[in-house]
């Protein structure tokens, strides 16, 4: 599983968590809604760093692929990487 999804479903579990704490408090269901999305935010900074960071770096690995693949594609539009000894190379 990805560290996204991981750290998504982490998110939507620490939400639903709280929220269902705050089921049984007297509030309008607005403000349980804000106070659920607040707490487990706060939580989440806490309690789900290890999967955050994880993430981080999956994100941070695939943007340094694409970076490279977006030059190497750029340079090869432009001429730049193609071998002389090809047969089709210009002269």
């Amino acid at each position: 599983m990805s560290a996204a999804v991981k750290y998504t479903l982490g998110r939507l579990g620490l939400f639903v968590a709280v929220l269902a704490a705050l089921w049984l408090v007297e509030l309008n269901i607005f403000i349980k809604l804000m106070v659920a999305l607040a707490f487990s935010a706060a939580l989440s900074f806490f309690l789900l760093k290890g999967w955050r960071d994880e993430m981080a770096e999956e994100m941070a690995t695939a943007a340094e692929r694409r970076r490279g693949e977006k030059e190497r594609l750029r340079s090869a539009l432009a001429g730049e990487d193609q071998d002389p000894q090809a047969p089709d190379a210009p002269k």
